[in-house]
Parts: C-alpha cells; sequence; structure tokens
C-alpha cells in the first residue's frame, strides 16, 4: 500500500471528556473508538475538501491497565510512574479503528470496530525506566511503550494481535474493509 498520511487536527481531551460528559465515564475500548472516528471524521472533512477520493482510516490506542485508561503520558515523570505501575504485570491495549469511504464509486459506509491485545510487561529496575524514558519515546505512544521499538525488550508476550499494539491491526482492517467490499489483495501497489 501506499498511504496519504495525515494527522488530525482532533483535541483527544476535548472530545473524550465531551463523550463522558453525555454517556458518563467510557471504558478504555469506547475511547478508543471514540478518538479513532473522531480523528477519521477530522481528516475525511479535509481531504474532501480536497476532492480527495479513497478510503479514510482513522486509529487510537490507549492501554487498560486495573482499569484505568491510559494514552500517551503528558511529560516524562507520568511516564516514569506509569511504568513502575506496569513493570512486572500485564495490560490491555485496545485501538480503535474507523473507515469511511468516501470513493466516488465507493459505499459512502462509516464504520469502526475495536481491536484488543493483552500485553505481559517485564519486571524494570528503576534504573532501566529511567533510561527507556529518557529516550523519548514512551512520550509519544499510547501505554508508554512499543514493540517495534526501544522498548520492545520490555514486553515479554503478548495474548492476541501483534499488528494492534504496533498501532494497526491488520486483521481487523481487512474485516472492515471486507464490509464495504474491499478485498484485502486488492490493496497490493
Amino acid at each position: 500500500m501506499d498511504p496519504l498520511v495525515r494527522v488530525s487536527s482532533v483535541d483527544e481531551a476535548a472530545a473524550e471528556a465531551a463523550a463522558a460528559e453525555r454517556h458518563g465515564e467510557l471504558a478504555a475500548e469506547d475511547v478508543a473508538l471514540l478518538l479513532a472516528r473522531a480523528k477519521c471524521e477530522d481528516v475525511a472533512a479535509v481531504l474532501d475538501e480536497e476532492e480527495w477520493d479513497g478510503i479514510v482510516l482513522g486509529c487510537d490506542s490507549v492501554l487498560d491497565l486495573d482499569g484505568e485508561t491510559h494514552g500517551k503520558p503528558a511529560d516524562a515523570e507520568e511516564a516514569r510512574r506509569r511504568w513502575r505501575a506496569m513493570s512486572g504485570r500485564s495490560g490491555v491495549l485496545h485501538s480503535g479503528h474507523w473507515i469511511i469511504d468516501t470513493r466516488e464509486d465507493g459505499t459512502a459506509a462509516t464504520l469502526g470496530a475495536v481491536a484488543s491485545t493483552t500485553v505481559h510487561f517485564a519486571r524494570l529496575t528503576d534504573e532501566e525506566i529511567d533510561a527507556y524514558v529518557g529516550t523519548g519515546e514512551p512520550l509519544r505512544v499510547a501505554g508508554a511503550f512499543t514493540i517495534d521499538g526501544l522498548g520492545g525488550p520490555y514486553v515479554t508476550g503478548l495474548e492476541g494481535d501483534h499488528h494492534n499494539v504496533v498501532g494497526v491491526s491488520l486483521p481487523l482492517l481487512r474485516e472492515l474493509l471486507a464490509e464495504i467490499d474491499v478485498p484485502w489483495h486488492t490493496l497490493r501497489t
């Protein structure tokens, strides 16, 4: 695939707060889907103004640790606290996926789903946590970790789709595209 990448202008905290005010506290998977949809709709609106023809995908991930929802940490100290809490434990990473079919000859569908993967974290020393947070990587990602970057050695196992933890659940995306009659194999360039 040769995707066009656009960053949305969605204020995630405001979108989540508005939804919580309207519907009450949201489960982690609902937060992920809400933000994926908001991002997708935002980018689709911009691309519509540019008369772009295609399928728009919006994604967002959050980590559920002990019933608390965690996105990107606000700063290094929050990342350190999070890693102290995650060390030697497990959490569930929920990634919301939302697609909008804007193709001229498409379905005009808008739909989404969530992929969830249990992540098992290594037991880290304070020195390891400080060194990892010092790289800056944990500040840029949901849950304050990666498996495909510098954080990979600190994840001891996964239950579920590893693509989901990287950022896009390819099996789930394949299913969503099938619902709008776009076979996965047709996307290869």
